[in-house]
């Protein structure tokens, strides 16, 4: 049915004009319509979107579910791929470069240029991102660590007589350790109770176990010295001297040569100590080193991650 429209005449201008609807109702009408409009095609839409599951669109949903577990992958290979990448330059620095007397190398270095980040929740393109990120500081990591590894070795050819003389294994066998008692720094004196930097490793087991000269060199002291009992000093040369302490009997003599895994005495409990064990230290000019940096003939990496473990765990010092 139309709608009515009235008009009334207008004696100035001789015309007839509108007086209902007048204008402003039209344009009401007219807006009401169009948000009528809008508000139907957003609920179409909606419905299109939101409930309707287009077969496309269910497709495309499980491409990007297979593309973000497949991205999730990447990432969790990389993380792998870089903790061995860590490992590798932890053990260049921390022995094989001690090895060999060679200068670390800097963080600077390695990373020249990249920033380590951490992934948390993230978009897909942001994850892609980092991946490329990750990706560009392995192949940095890569490119240092074979550097490293082409100079080790032409310093190992022309070091090799140095390599024989290190210390470069445990002074008591693996096979015969009960547990590392203490590592190497500062620990609290088991007798005085107080704070000492240990300048050693204690290696606690049975009264009566082989200790081996950990390389060559010549025995510089074998005999009762105060604190350390029975005490081995062997001088390697090019610098080294390792310490063996606390042993029941000494099987060797001032002077004497010795090749990497001599016996030379037998473990004990003499001198200042509160159990069976072995006292060993690695010097360099006259300066103390970190033992766990010198096994690198005798241990896998597993044995030698589980060395540095226990080493920076235990704090119970034994002399």
């Amino acid at each position: 049915m139309s709608k009515k429209v009235y008009y009334r005449y207008n004696e100035k201008s001789g015309s007839y004009e509108r007086v209902y609807p007048s204008r402003k109702t039209r344009w009401l009408a007219a807006l009401s319509r169009l948000a009528l409009s809008v508000v139907l095609g957003a609920l179409v839409f909606f419905l299109l979107n939101g409930v309707v599951d287009l077969p496309k669109e269910r497709m495309l949903r499980a491409e990007n579910e297979q593309l973000h577990d497949e991205l999730d992958m990447l990432n969790a290979r990389m993380d792998r791929a870089q903790a061995v990448m860590s490992d590798l330059a932890d053990r260049d620095n921390n022995f094989y470069r001690v090895m060999m007397q060679a200068d670390r190398i800097s963080d600077s270095k390695r990373y020249a240029g990249l920033e380590r980040q951490a992934l948390g929740s993230l978009s897909d393109k942001s994850l892609a991102n980092e991946l490329i990120d990750k990706m560009n500081l392995l192949e940095r990591e890569i490119v240092v660590q074979s550097q490293s590894f082409d100079e080790l070795r032409r310093l190992a050819s022309s070091r090799a007589d140095r390599l024989s003389h290190i210390p470069a294994i445990q002074p008591v066998s693996e096979l015969m350790l009960k547990q590392m008692a203490s590592g190497y720094g500062r620990r609290v004196d088991p007798v005085y109770g107080t704070m000492k930097f240990h300048e050693g490793m204690d290696f606690a087991c049975d009264v009566g176990t082989p200790v081996y000269a950990t390389g060559d060199g010549t025995v510089k002291a074998a005999d009762w010295h105060s604190g350390y009992g029975n005490r081995i000093d062997i001088d390697h040369g090019f610098g080294y001297l390792t310490r063996y302490a606390h042993l029941s009997k000494i099987s060797v003599k001032p002077g004497q040569s010795v090749k990497r895994g001599d016996l030379i005495g037998l473990s004990g409990n003499t001198g200042k100590s509160t159990g069976p064990h072995v006292h060993y230290e690695v010097r360099l000019k006259d300066v103390p080193q970190n033992p766990v940096n010198y096994y690198f003939y005798d241990l896998t990496p597993e044995e030698y991650a589980a060395m540095i473990e226990h080493a920076e765990n235990a704090g119970h010092v034994m002399d």
